[in-house]
């Protein structure tokens, strides 16, 4: 019984320490490219509101950074901690992918952030501009050695098991392992909808209060073109991610959509909602229609695939759970197209940036991304169970052997540290958001010239502008 509860309050700490950390990276992904293409656009045309918009965004973009490395920290010290026999079992594989991304991914960005935040006026704006694509290529760099580490836990390959343990004989296959490529591109594009979704809603906000300029307006139609054409593509990478999951990991499919057994010659249907009961074995309250879940997943009327019922209990992931986490991320993923689509039709009436329904929508979608990402990690990671690594080590063997207790005192300890510190910055930030670009030909985070408003060169040294009222504009 301890054993159990230990085993749970493992994963408990671990799945809130990630929650929080996926937040912070998912953001800077998708800031570090808008902000390297806010550049080049200035760097191109020479307008003002490009700059003006990078050096708003920028601010954002490094108290967000911070609090990624910091929540990064913590989480890969639980690899050691917690999780040390899944750490002996299967490090020889994860500790190096872990160890390229900090070499080559975080050493990057580290190298050209500095430049990226202060050099503004200390180097040419060629290279300025060069440190802020290095900084968005790190960001990317760094999502490809994570995504190709969890990946390998999700479809592992290239690997023989040597006196109990995990040993590499193909590193090409285990990086490139089946799942990596669907689960990289789904996770880029996803953070690149959640940043568009935050700046969308920043931009909305201000609408909303009646500040109408060009850099508000420019990054509005920024941020909605981005879903315009984005969520769509989502949607369907989503659905050949499906397929792989489905020809990989078949019993996540299989609790993903609440499918206990095949009945001969009928195809799955879809249940849109209702209430797995995994003891009871069926769906309560179920919604169907009928044969499409075949459509969906095998893209024929009458294809079928494995239901939970053809799995030992022990084997089957918690369909409870990974229905409805499947169902907000399918569901906000829709509204995200809906909102997009929208937008192209304000656009076309010339309504965009005064449609206050539009504007509402959008700014209550500002956090639809995030949560949308979260969902996802939750419907992949909870589906993998009962296995650590799929089809070789279970969670239960993974674990290090610590009593209840111990946990408890250290989960309740990170509840309490994490609300406190990354609570406080992400009020920080949407502070920073409430402040607004700057009006065009004010100077940026290091300053302007004579006569021109001063910006504080760092960051965190804003703090006392940040509580000042927002400034407005006349409606043009």
């Amino acid at each position: 019984m301890a054993a159990a509860e230990a085993l749970l309050l493992a994963r408990i700490q671990f799945g809130f320490t990630v929650s929080f950390h996926i937040v912070f990276p998912a953001i800077t992904i998708g800031l570090a490219s808008y902000l390297a293409v806010l550049e080049a656009l200035w760097l191109r045309t020479g307008r003002q509101v490009f700059q003006d918009l990078y050096r708003y965004w920028l601010r954002i973009f490094a108290v967000n950074f911070g609090m990624g490395v910091v929540s990064g920290l913590v989480m890969a010290y639980q690899f050691g901690t917690n999780w040390s026999r899944f750490s002996d079992f299967a490090g020889s594989i994860t500790g190096p992918l872990l160890a390229y991304e900090v070499l080559t991914a975080f050493f990057l960005e580290a190298g050209f952030l500095g430049v990226m935040l202060f050099g503004w006026k200390r180097v040419g704006p060629g290279l300025h501009f060069f440190a802020t694509l290095m900084v968005a290529v790190g960001t990317l760099v760094s999502a490809t050695w994570i995504l190709a580490s969890n990946s390998w836990m999700q479809t592992p390959a290239g690997y023989e098991i040597v006196d109990g343990r995990v040993v590499p004989t193909d590193w090409v296959a285990a990086i490139f392992n089946p799942s990596f490529p669907y689960r990289l591109v789904h996770m880029v594009v996803g953070a690149y909808l959640a940043t568009a979704l935050v700046v969308g809603a920043a931009g909305a906000w201000h609408l909303l209060r009646s500040r109408d300029d060009a850099a508000i307006r420019m990054m509005t139609s920024m941020a909605m073109w981005m879903l315009l054409l984005v969520a769509p593509l989502q949607a369907f990478i989503g659905d050949q991610h499906g397929l792989n999951t489905l020809a990989h990991q078949p019993a996540k499919i299989a609790a993903i959509e609440a499918h206990w057994e095949n009945r001969p010659g009928e195809g799955v249907p879809l249940t849109l909602v209702g209430w797995p009961d995994m003891e009871a074995e069926r769906t309560l309250w179920a919604i169907e229609v009928p044969r499409l879940g075949s459509l969906i997943l095998t893209h024929s009327w009458d294809g079928q695939f494995p239901g939970l019922k053809e799995y030992p209990p022990a084997d089957r992931p918690n369909a409870t759970i990974v229905f409805w986490t499947f169902r907000i991320m399918v569901g906000l993923g829709v509204l995200m197209i809906a909102l997009g689509l929208w937008s192209a039709w304000a656009r076309w009436r010339g309504t965009l940036y005064r449609s206050r329904p539009l504007l509402r929508m959008a700014l209550a979608m500002g956090p639809a991304g995030v949560v949308a990402i979260l969902a996802g990690w939750y419907t992949t990671e909870i589906g993998r169970q009962p296995w650590v690594v799929y089809g070789l080590m279970r969670t239960a063997d993974g674990v290090s052997p610590h009593g209840p207790v111990e946990l408890s005192v250290t989960l309740a300890l990170f509840v309490v540290v994490y609300f406190v510190v990354f609570g406080a910055g992400l009020v920080y930030m949407l502070r920073l958001i409430a402040v607004g670009p700057a009006a065009s030909g004010e100077g940026g985070p290091e300053g302007g010239g004579p006569g021109q408003a001063r910006h504080p060169m760092r960051p965190l040294s804003a703090a006392p502008a940040v509580g000042a009222a927002a400034p407005t504009a006349t409606r043009g």
